[in-house]
């Protein structure tokens, strides 16, 4: 269908992984009424993230994709990634500050979409590729990066204000060690659980009477291993047993 045509339409795709590259950068111009193209007079990046995708999407027998699995370089690259992270969070707090002087919640929010853009847009390039998951919205489900982007963004906010005594170098330092190691360490255990969890459910309890381990309600998300979940398997049953009881009478 439409949606076939869209998600492999080479046009999209590149576009979406675009969006996903320089999505803070979009998504903080827009906030400070900016152009949303300005990241395509950088001729250069856009040249590199291209040819990342093209190499990724389209290189013969994926060689390029099957090297970068290399566990040791898959974790270098994520630690030059959150790198980068920080350094984008940063610049989008500064560069709030230059058009609204000590304004918090401005800095925080232009920090935040910086360093988290590829998620909080992560809406929109869905629908570039033809796919709509409402249920994936960042703002109703954080992931770790966004959650521990926004953290960043409210301490160098506060550093950048002056009211954290400490130096923007050892802050810097401090944020990046914490964002490489927790990376690196969900990455060797392959675990997606945040290391906020234990706090998010103290503070939730406290603060909003949020139970402090969630129940897990039977046939909701639980599927089995061909898809259907368990409210469909035991709906089933009931029909299967009509169906029974139809054939023992017309015999």
């Amino acid at each position: 269908g439409a949606v076939e045509v869209s998600v492999r339409s080479p046009v999209a795709c590149w576009f979406s992984a675009m969006l996903c590259c320089f999505g803070g950068s979009v998504l903080s111009s827009l906030m400070l009424a900016e152009p949303p193209v300005a990241f395509l007079a950088k001729g250069t990046n856009i040249l590199l993230a291209s040819s990342v995708w093209y190499l990724v999407f389209y290189c013969p027998q994926d060689v390029f994709y099957r090297c970068f699995a290399f566990l040791p370089l898959r974790l270098l690259v994520a630690g030059m990634k959150e790198v980068t992270r920080t350094w984008k969070i940063t610049a989008g707090v500064a560069h709030a500050d230059s058009h609204f002087k000590d304004a918090w919640l401005v800095m925080v929010a232009v920090g935040w979409a910086r360093g988290a853009g590829s998620g909080l847009i992560s809406n929109f390039e869905q629908l570039v590729r033809g796919v709509w998951k409402p249920e994936t919205n960042e703002l109703l489900k954080m992931s770790y990066p966004v959650k521990v982007t926004l953290i960043g963004a409210v301490l160098f906010t506060l550093q950048h204000s002056q009211y954290l005594p400490i130096a923007r170098h050892n802050l810097v330092f401090s944020y990046t060690i914490f964002l490489v190691v927790s990376k690196v360490t969900m990455m060797l255990t392959r675990s997606s659980a945040s290391p906020f969890a234990p706090f998010e459910a103290a503070l939730g309890y406290m603060f909003f009477g949020l139970p402090k381990t969630p129940s897990k309600v039977k046939g909701e998300g639980s599927t089995s291993s061909n898809g259907s979940s368990v409210c469909d398997r035991s709906s089933e049953q009931p029909r299967n047993g009509v169906k029974k009881r139809q054939a023992k009478k017309t015999d």
